[in-house]
């Protein structure tokens, strides 16, 4: 078996995260809104769920979100930042540092996995899906937001669109982002039965584009891509890349919008009670016959 390709610098983010996790109270509202739209869709499960695992926890905004809907009594937490995990620990839930790429889990351990905005950062995704296939119960629910491909479209543009003309080439600034098919096959290729994912914009506005950037450095969402480029860019070039940013998309009353691009995936551990598809040949009757009645 080959190593799975490195694309982020895990501890750079670990790092990332830590700086981050004392002031992130002031910057979690993505998060948040992540978290209530998961616990929405766990509203509408008429399964019961007593012991949740929140897989990257931050500092408990999932918890504080789940706790009570589908019968959800306990919340292990778990962040890759021992700062996060430490801050997520006040609401009283049991709660650890741990990879989500190496998960510390017996098998068939919880009813349900819960990941708010913190699978985008694994190298090994495919590996991290098997994994929490495995720690969950039979006809356990695996229920994550991840953030997708049109995620900082317009201010990837402004960069790109600086640093080729003041630097004369790329280095990658915000990190590859999966699709909906791409999340699907992965799920189907980890054994989870029944996967559905789906995908829905959430575009913020900023009077600023400096308050943009001092978000994503307050949620610890700043670049981690192994290979970036370890020198420091001009700065000319990042002034460049917020004036182009204020060209090209500010609206009427001068707000630029910045795209955040949710990914949910739902699935299920298998089970003997779940719905299986009909195996091709199957169907009572003929959908050619169906098609040939008259109107």
């Amino acid at each position: 078996m080959t190593s799975p390709p490195t694309i982020f610098d895990r501890a750079l983010l670990r790092k990332r995260r830590d700086r981050a996790a004392a002031g992130f109270a002031a910057h979690d509202f993505l998060v948040r809104e992540a978290a209530e739209r998961l616990a929405d869709r766990l509203g509408d499960v008429t399964r019961r769920f007593p012991l949740a695992l929140d897989l990257g926890c931050h500092t408990g905004e999932v918890a504080e979100a789940i706790v009570g809907r589908a019968g959800i009594a306990r919340v292990i937490q778990c962040d890759l930042s021992p700062a996060m995990a430490a801050r997520a620990a006040a609401n009283c839930h049991p709660t650890l540092a741990a990879d989500e790429e190496a998960l510390p889990f017996a098998e068939a351990s919880v009813d349900v996995v819960v990941s708010a905005l913190s699978l985008h950062w694994v190298n090994d995704l495919p590996g991290t899906l098997v994994q929490v296939r495995r720690v969950l119960k039979p006809d356990g629910l695996f229920l994550a937001a991840m953030l997708g491909g049109e995620t900082l479209k317009e201010l990837r543009a402004c960069l790109q669109a600086a640093e080729l003309a003041g630097e004369g080439g790329l280095s990658p600034r915000v990190s590859p982002f999966a699709d909906v098919r791409d999340l699907g096959a992965l799920m189907q290729r980890a054994g989870f039965a029944l996967p559905v994912v789906d995908a829905e914009t959430l575009t913020v506005t900023y009077g600023d584009p400096m308050r943009l950037l001092a978000d994503l450095r307050g949620m610890g969402e700043t670049n981690a891509v192994a290979e970036q480029r370890r020198t420091v860019s001009r700065r000319a070039t990042l002034l460049e890349a917020l004036r182009l940013y204020e060209e090209r998309f500010a609206d009427g009353e001068g707000r630029l919008p910045a795209t955040f691009h949710l990914l949910t995936m739902t699935g299920w551990a298998p089970h003997p009670s779940q719905q299986k598809p009909l195996a091709p040949g199957s169907a009572a009757f003929s959908l050619a016959d169906v098609l040939a009645k008259p109107m």
